[in-house]
């Protein structure tokens, strides 16, 4: 196998033609890797991923090959996936207000340009799912919101026009079937490439902890911050450590690294059934 590329959080590897997607357990908050690995993460994230993939095949297309056949060393936590042509556009889709989305609203009272009513709270519901994609920036350096229009510049109207329906697709499905099992998917974050035949094919990862912001349904409530089964724990600690969000990063501290395992761990049992 060859390295290709290493990321915030996965490694991709090349291997007979096929790419081995490597999940880790590094955790990045503000685009700066955390010092500290969280125990299983890498895992979660990846059976997570699977799942979905398998739930979400009759939406799109996915790269996935085969999750059994990879390296030994990275069961678990690996999978074997067809090469793809990336798209550069972060693919986001809002059902509410959170993150990023919630200081745009407030400074614009509009998301990637696209206006809201007036009134809409922290963590409120809006009226319907928006796609809000950003650019892809490289590691180290921060993703910016984008308007459609700029998609269709990047990308052709026709690619932007699927590129959008397929986001909110796969987020209005995988929202029913979160919801069903206690579990709001506030928002989330696709990638898309091609494939070698043409196809625009759903890859990376999908509706997991890292990408998306997962609140217990029967907690939610708008105007306040909303607990939370992803990485937003971690970033509310880094936040209030006083740390500039430049490298180095802290060390996180044993007892956030717990709770940050176990929400991951909760948020994998709630959504799909299963027992870690």
């Amino acid at each position: 196998m060859k390295l290709i590329h290493s990321g915030k959080v996965r490694d991709v590897y090349e291997d007979r033609g096929d790419i081995i997607l490597v999940a880790s357990d590094r955790i990045s908050v503000y685009d700066a890797i955390l010092p500290t690995p969280i125990p299983d993460k890498g895992k979660v994230l990846t059976q997570l991923s699977l799942w979905w993939f398998e739930q979400l095949k009759d939406v799109v297309p996915n790269h996935v090959i085969s999750a059994t056949d990879v390296p030994a060393e990275f069961e678990g936590r690996a999978v074997r996936c067809r090469a793809l042509k990336m798209v550069q556009v972060e693919c986001i889709a809002r059902g509410y207000l959170a993150g990023l989305g919630l200081k745009e609203y407030q400074r614009d009272q509009a998301v990637s340009g696209l206006p809201l009513p007036a009134g809409l709270l922290e963590g409120s519901q809006l009226p319907e799912p928006i796609f809000t994609p950003t650019t892809k920036a490289p590691m180290g350096e921060h993703d910016e919101f984008i308007t459609f229009a700029d998609v269709v510049a990047e990308e052709g109207e026709d690619v932007a026009d699927r590129l959008r329906q397929i986001t909110l697709d796969v987020y209005r499905k995988g929202a029913e079937i979160a919801r069903e099992r206690g579990v709001i998917i506030a928002d989330t974050k696709l990638e898309f490439g091609w494939d070698a035949d043409g196809v625009l094919t759903l890859g990376d990862e999908v509706l997991t902890s890292d990408s998306s912001r997962f609140w217990p349904l029967d907690e939610w409530e708008p105007g306040r911050p909303q607990f939370a089964f992803d990485k937003q724990f971690v970033r509310d600690w880094a936040a209030g450590t006083g740390w500039d969000k430049t490298g180095p990063a802290p060390e996180v501290p044993q007892e956030v690294v717990d709770v940050t395992r176990a929400r991951y761990i909760e948020a994998y049992e709630r959504i799909t059934g299963q027992s870690w």
